[in-house]
């Protein structure tokens, strides 16, 4: 499952270059502040706010790719660049695959740190 949501080579690779403890809290940290983002992301959807909206999907990519959660970046880069030109019509359905793929990563990185 956890190979399925993190790469474990970037995880682990991360893991090497900083060690044990700060990736523990990088992750404690992701986990904590990303449900402001995801309400920040439903939020801008909602009012029509491109700008926030862009903020935070990009805000979701970056922190999902520095784990190695490349589905919840691919899908967060995907309302990122929609965004450019207007919030997706069909944005609940993508939020909806975002916030599914939040929760798988970020129950694999809980996971990988707590092991």
């Amino acid at each position: 499952m956890i190979e399925d949501s993190i790469d474990l080579s970037v995880f682990n690779e991360l893991q090497e270059s900083t060690g044990c403890d700060f990736i523990k809290e990088l992750v404690e940290t992701f986990i904590e502040e990303a449900p402001g983002i995801f309400t920040e992301l439903k939020s801008a959807a909602t009012a029509g706010d491109l700008d926030q909206f862009r903020r935070a999907a990009h805000s979701i990519k970056s922190n999902a790719n520095v784990f190695g959660a490349h589905e919840l970046a691919d899908l967060a880069r995907q309302l990122e660049i929609a965004g450019l030109e207007s919030i997706p019509e069909d944005n609940a359905q993508k939020i909806t695959a975002l916030d599914a793929a939040y929760e798988r990563s970020s129950t694999s990185l809980k996971a990988l740190v707590d092991g």
